[in-house]
Order: C-alpha cells, then structure tokens, then sequence
C-alpha cells in the first residue's frame, strides 16, 4: 500500500514537473517600441548633476576617459566639446546627494575633479 501512494505521489509530481516546461513569445506592438524611444530621448536631455574629471585636447580627453572607464567601470562616461577644449565628463545623477557621494570617490583618484550642477531649461 506504502509503495502504491509512493509511486502515484512520483508520477504525480513528475507530471507537474513536465507541465511547467514551455515557451512565451511576445507580440508587442510597434508604438510601445515608438514609445520607448522618445522616452529615451527625453531622458538623455534631462538635467543631471555630472563629475568632470578633466579637460584639454582630444587626445589629452580620450586618453583621461580611458583611465576612468578603468577606474569606475560602472559610471558612464562621456567627452563633450566646449570650446576650446574637450571635457570629460561622468556619471549622471538625478539627485545631489547620490552625485556628492560619487563625487567624493571620484576626487581621491582625481583631485582636481568638479561637481557639475544640472542646467536650468529655458523652457
């Protein structure tokens, strides 16, 4: 008797073990794609707090943004052109508080570092 509910509590859970394989495809409509892209747009142009860690030439700026994607490999980073020289700028931080914390790592490897505030839409 011991062996019969044994034997049909195996085949019972091995048939719900098997029940649970399958594959999900997922149509989405092309407007949530759409959708998503203005979104990320709309993100880049927002106002974030940034750490610029150097500036100069081109070459001086590619040469400072490797040694920084070496040192904080998880905080995007970026070279913008303000004329006349190339800044290298990182991270983008929606609040002060997170962007300070940052900032504080970033200065012990880079003294001459600057915290950039956000700028003000004229919209």
């Amino acid at each position: 008797m011991k062996r019969v509910i044994c034997l049909m509590v195996f085949v019972v859970s091995f048939a719900f073990g098997q029940a649970q394989k399958g594959k999900i495809t997922i149509d989405q409509d092309q407007k949530i794609t759409d959708l998503l892209a203005i979104y990320k747009t709309a993100n880049e142009s927002s106002a974030y707090y940034r750490i610029q860690v150097g500036f100069g030439d081109y070459a001086k700026a590619n040469e400072i943004k490797s040694k920084v994607e070496q040192d904080f490999p998880g905080l995007f980073s970026n070279i913008d052109f303000d004329s006349p020289t190339y800044r290298v700028r990182v991270g983008r931080f929606k609040n002060k508080l997170d962007a300070e914390r940052k900032f504080k790592e970033v200065r012990q490897k880079y003294p001459d570092a600057m915290l950039l505030q956000p700028k003000k839409s004229s919209r």
